[in-house]
């Protein structure tokens, strides 16, 4: 298999470990506001969506979250990732081996930009993306359309052919697959909805030190799980 020409990363679940204290948070607070649902329903319904689409979805049931909402939100992720954000395992020795390839790299979110310097900050993992961060805010239509992957191709000088996104949210897998892009989808995570992302066209894998073999690059040696940073 030929490699690809432009790795694109997801960030909450993919780069950081952020999903369960977030969906947590979640859960608690559209209770709050009168819409009951689970933290493991907020997994399904909700992961890598924004948060505005999340306000959009609720309130199109007739529950008012407030026209803060995301701002508070927001607000409130410094207090909320300021401990307990890891990296995904092994994300970083993949990382290295991109960069051992000379295969440029970036980040796709459906988050702000300023939740990617806190999350990815917080992980040590900022330095490895602050050359190219993209945000569903940057594009008109969020994940699950093609927009944002596409704007991130466009902006790195590559054909969406070329490119590969690494996901693991169905609604990011069906925007790469829109965008016209290969999408490996992570299930390592025990909550992962395999069946959704096979369905939405993913390639599935559970173990980030797999993908080098998938996209046709030898698997380096000499890395732990938290690799040199640089």
């Amino acid at each position: 298999m030929r490699p690809p020409g432009l790795v694109i990363f997801d960030c909450d679940g993919v780069l950081v470990d952020t999903e369960t204290l977030a969906n947590r948070k979640l859960s608690e607070w559209l209770t709050q506001a009168g819409f009951p649902v689970t933290y493991e329903e907020c997994r399904r319904r909700f992961c890598g969506r924004s948060m505005r689409s999340v306000q959009e979805e609720i309130e199109g049931t007739g529950t008012n979250l407030g026209v803060d909402f995301v701002d508070r939100w927001n607000a409130g992720l410094p207090e909320l990732f300021a401990s307990g954000v890891e990296a995904v395992p092994y994300v970083e020795t993949l990382i290295e081996t991109l960069r051992a390839a000379g295969i440029p790299y970036c980040v796709a979110s459906s988050a702000r930009v300023s939740k990617m310097h806190i999350t990815l900050g917080a992980t040590g993992l900022l330095p490895r993306f602050e050359h190219a961060m993209f945000s569903s805010t940057m594009v008109a239509r969020g994940k699950p359309c093609p927009d944002l992957f596409l704007h991130a191709a466009d902006t790195m000088g590559f054909a969406p052919a070329d490119c590969i996104v690494i996901e693991d949210a169905v609604a990011g897998t069906i925007a790469g697959v829109a965008a016209g892009m290969r999408v490996y989808a992570y299930c390592g995570d025990p909550l992962s909805d395999r069946d959704g992302l096979a369905k939405a066209g993913g390639i599935l894998f559970d173990d980030m030190r797999q993908v080098s073999g998938m996209i046709g690059l030898d698997q380096p040696t000499g890395f732990a799980r938290h690799g040199a940073s640089g």
